[in-house]
């Protein structure tokens, strides 16, 4: 309970009234009336705040959120039998970008009020709205009153889930095209039988059914598809490299974004998915087949964090290995160093053993714009020297896995969810698994 600006003005007038009596110029008697009538108004004003029911409040907001999308939040403020003048608040998570808070209102007599504002959230996993702030006015606005209402509320905040959702009205290889990847198109060479059709200009030789061709007298081709039934493994770093940040998001979020961009198209593809997070805290979800696979992958990622740790290579190619029994192809998404060659090299040689890897390197955005700026200054000689010297150092890892046989993309992570879905597909439309 605070006074109000009204009561300290009043106050203000009152040691007014008692300076000018204490100079003679007003009687004494003025000051003691004075303050005998703010004494009881502010007594008064006080009970009947104290006696006025708190409003109820009911928040409009789903419990699965985005990351970093913005979306409005409605509250609904059923007032009581009289008119208020009220200040809203809600107490939604720290950190969280918000517009339109707090609100000052005017709540007619038994009526529900609504209004809306804009809320962004700025990370994933699972947080609590504890309630609405309230400021009360007095009926004499003599008095100020925090009170809280509403009932908390617990939300969970998902991975960008709205591509997800767009690609769902696509076909997968509109979706493809729709996150940049570069598709060959090629005409039925792929490793399953699909059905029977006849001869097309351009079809090759082997792809003639002889023994059709004969009943039917004309030439009858077989036409193949790609072949389904595959394991797609995607694997993230949950260690300390993956803190670093390019924009907004850190490069884990975008690691794991674009994890779920491929394994949608893996599931659309008819291939089972399956998700392997290590390095700081760990977690398995064994591959599964059909689109209901994806509410999985986010109901067990959603709350993952990359750790202040080193990732061991060789402890998560072991427990990859002791999971995954089938091969399939793995997808390693991390941030590679020098200093990672030895114990990256043999982890892959150990998953080589029976599984396709693939090795998605995350360049930072800086390194780039370093090289491309302008050299005016020797600090800015310096900054490009080491930057090369970088780019050259991550060059030498990423070619000792070539030399492996281990495909690598180098890119950033605007560009990963292209480079993984051309990369899968390509695999998918060469046969390799």
């Amino acid at each position: 309970m605070r006074p109000a600006p009204l009561l300290v003005i009043l106050l203000a007038l009152w040691a007014g009234v008692g300076v000018a009596g204490g100079f003679g110029w007003l009687p004494m008697r003025a000051w003691w009336w004075m303050g005998a009538a703010i004494a009881v108004a502010a007594l008064l004003d006080l009970l009947r705040l104290r006696r006025r029911a708190t409003p109820e409040i009911v928040r409009d907001l789903p419990e699965a959120l985005p990351i970093g999308i913005e979306r409005e939040v409605t509250l609904h403020i059923e007032s009581g039998p009289r008119r208020q003048r009220v200040d809203v608040f809600d107490l939604h998570p720290g950190g969280w970008e918000s517009s339109g808070l707090p609100r000052a209102l005017l709540l007619p007599p038994d009526t529900v009020s609504s209004f809306g504002y804009r809320l962004r959230p700025t990370a994933r996993g699972d947080f609590r709205f504890e309630g609405v702030q309230l400021r009360l006015l007095s009926p004499w606005r003599l008095w100020r009153q925090s009170r809280l209402a509403g009932v908390p509320q617990a939300v969970r905040v998902f991975p960008n889930f709205a591509p997800l959702a767009r690609f769902a009205l696509l076909s997968a290889e509109q979706a493809s095209r729709m996150v940049g990847a570069h598709l060959k198109r090629r005409r039925g060479e792929g490793t399953d039988f699909h059905q029977m059709r006849e001869y097309r200009i351009g079809d090759s030789l082997r792809q003639i059914d002889w023994k059709a061709t004969a009943r039917a007298r004309k030439l009858i081709s077989r036409e193949y598809q790609d072949e389904k039934n595959q394991q797609l493994i995607v694997v993230l770093d949950t260690g300390r490299r993956m803190l670093a940040r390019d924009g907004a998001l850190a490069h884990f979020d975008h690691a794991l974004d674009a994890a779920l961009v491929v394994s949608y198209l893996a599931l659309r593809q008819g291939d089972a998915v399956g998700f392997f997070a290590t390095g700081g805290e760990q977690r398995w979800v064994a591959p599964q087949r059909s689109l209901g696979a994806i509410d999985t992958l986010l109901r067990a990622s959603y709350d993952l964090q990359p750790q202040p740790v080193a990732t061991d290579y060789l402890a998560a190619a072991t427990g990859l290995s002791l999971r995954q029994r089938r091969r399939g192809l793995l997808m390693l998404v991390t941030n590679l160093r020098d200093e990672d060659s030895e114990d990256l090299l043999v982890a892959v040689r150990m998953l080589q053993r029976r599984h396709l890897v693939v090795v998605a390197s995350l360049r930072e955005r800086a390194i780039d714009e370093a090289l491309d700026a302008g050299i005016h200054e020797l600090p800015d000689a310096l900054r490009a020297a080491a930057a090369a010297r970088y780019l050259a150092q991550r060059a030498a890892v990423h070619d000792a896995l070539r030399h492996q046989h281990v495909m690598v993309l180098d890119v950033t992570c605007e560009q990963l969810p292209a480079a993984l879905v051309e990369k899968y597909l390509a695999i998918k439309r060469d046969g390799m698994l």
